[in-house]
């Protein structure tokens, strides 16, 4: 079964939609290890509650740079070897050393339909554009900050007068459903270095999933 890390920052929704998947049989693989770089990100609660094996806190040390971040998160990456490194709200800059190390299977979600809006404050950045859609992206990770091969992508209209919470949380309903299907690729088998999607089973139509109102999702889902 595919073996899973997933580093996230902060309240985990996606590391819980995913253990959720996990836990009604819809993604074939498990949490092995749970990262956060903030020792108080609910993150970590809710990889203890669900048993994960390994729960880490890994904050910077004062006036640590990146690159010496980074060659500790590989020390605990490395002993841990998963399969697949997921980045879930993760919000440091992953280093050469673990890209190197993990090529090709470090997997990232971002609230944007890229290359549109890349960075942080995606949806506040699509408002901004008063952009007529928007949606979320998972990609692998490369050194091109969101730059990576796009893997899957789903999106929805932007509503008239609509807010930034509102939208917020729409999109997050689509991370919801599109980060654990990318997991689920992985764990088939079916997600090529360059990010080809080779053909196979799809989601759409799956009993027991919540596909948010009115949206589109990309080829593969």
């Amino acid at each position: 079964m595919l073996r899973v890390a997933v580093l996230a920052s902060g309240n985990g929704s996606n590391l819980q939609a995913l253990l959720d998947r996990m836990a009604s049989g819809h993604v074939q693989a498990r949490v092995t290890l749970v990262l956060s770089d903030r020792p108080d990100a609910l993150a970590l609660g809710r990889a203890r509650k669900a048993k994960v094996p390994a729960v880490v806190a890994l904050p910077p040390e004062p006036e640590e740079k990146g690159a010496a971040y980074n060659q500790r998160l590989l020390a605990i990456l490395a002993q841990e070897n998963p399969d697949l490194v997921v980045l879930a709200g993760y919000m440091r800059i992953v280093g050469k050393p673990v890209l190197e190390r993990f090529a090709g299977r470090i997997l990232n979600v971002h609230p944007s339909l890229l290359p549109a809006f890349k960075g942080l404050h995606a949806v506040q950045q699509a408002l901004a554009a008063k952009a007529t859609e928007a949606g979320c992206t998972t990609h692998l990770v490369t050194a091109d900050l969101d730059g990576g091969a796009i893997l899957l992508q789903a999106g929805l209209k932007v509503r008239a007068g609509e807010t930034l919470e509102s939208l917020q949380k729409r999109v997050l309903a689509l991370e919801h459903l599109v980060l654990p299907r990318t997991v689920q690729l992985f764990a088939e088998g079916r997600v090529a270095p360059d990010g080809r999607i080779a053909a196979g089973p799809s989601w759409t139509g799956e009993a027991g999933l919540e596909f948010v109102s009115g949206a589109w999702y990309s080829e593969g889902f």
